[in-house]
């Protein structure tokens, strides 16, 4: 499988272009941050629970059944255990590299999500700083339903830090409206997040994401764009990570655009993009 394989200073980083574009291994100060398989193939094999990767054109969750959105009808294939389409349709393809040599870009669409359009992702690295582009453009006649977003799975034991005005206390049967950030859904604080999570914060402050890895003697921040206003952290008991994803909308956006419901996809007109720039600054703890 191809790998492109970027180093500065402190940080490496390993992309498979060909599973989703997807960050397989990145390292700080030679220790690796995310759950990485010792065999690339496992992310084809399992593609949702290893690395970093890209959620376009939609994160989360939506349903199967046929939809009908803005004269045209949505009828995705369930792809995860509860019967739900999850996470886009870019995760695994596979993607190609530009003559940069860095960056990867994959067009999809136009079958059960009846709009094309086309993903792209351009990583930099700079001494302890890892950059990522993502943007989505829609490459279709009509506007089009669009979230972007990426999901890693750090490696446990890592403890987490943001201020988040609300939160949305479900991912899987996801309210209406958040609630207050407050109490036990108060994140301010950095410490290991607690087992059995699976929410979206939102009306985050800045700074934006601490992370620490007191173990590695590893912290790290990550910065995020305007467009990346919701924080997903769940903590299942397996596998051993924490996923902390940053993405354009909250669960269920599908349903939310549809309802008039607030987090919702955006309407992105033909030939506009949604992006998102993410930086991780790592430093020694």
């Amino acid at each position: 499988m191809q790998a492109l394989r970027l180093a500065a200073g402190a940080v490496e980083a390993v992309l498979l272009p060909e599973a989703g574009a997807r960050l397989h291994r990145l390292r700080a100060f030679g220790h690796d941050l995310l759950r990485t398989p010792d065999d690339p193939g496992a992310h084809t094999q399992d593609p949702f629970f290893w690395g970093a990767y890209v959620m376009a054109p939609w994160c989360n969750r939506i349903e199967t059944a046929p939809t009908p959105v803005g004269g045209r009808v949505v009828e995705m294939p369930p792809n995860f255990a509860d019967g739900t389409a999850i996470h886009g349709q870019v995760y695994s393809r596979p993607w190609t590299v530009d003559a940069d040599g860095v960056t990867c870009r994959c067009v999809a669409g136009g079958d059960g999500w009846p709009w094309r359009y086309e993903a792209s992702l351009r990583p930099r690295l700079d001494d302890a700083q890892l950059g990522l582009d993502l943007r989505l453009v829609n490459r279709s006649d009509e506007p089009m339903p669009a979230g972007l977003g990426l999901h890693p799975w750090w490696r446990r034991p890592v403890e987490v830090a943001f201020r988040a005005g609300s939160v949305y206390p479900s991912n899987a049967d996801s309210p209406v409206r958040p609630i207050p950030a407050v109490d036990d859904w108060d994140l301010s604080r950095l410490a290991l997040p607690p087992v059995g999570l699976d929410a979206t914060w939102t009306d985050l402050a800045v700074p934006a994401v601490e992370l620490a890895w007191p173990d590695l003697g590893v912290a790290a921040t990550l910065s995020l764009s305007a467009s990346a206003d919701h924080v997903v952290v769940a903590t299942p008991t397996d596998p051993d990570a924490t996923a902390l994803e940053m993405q354009s909308h909250a669960p269920d956006g599908l349903r939310r655009l549809l309802a008039g419901e607030p987090g919702a996809l955006r309407w992105l007109p033909p030939g506009a993009e949604l992006r998102l720039e993410l930086n991780l600054a790592v430093r020694r703890c």
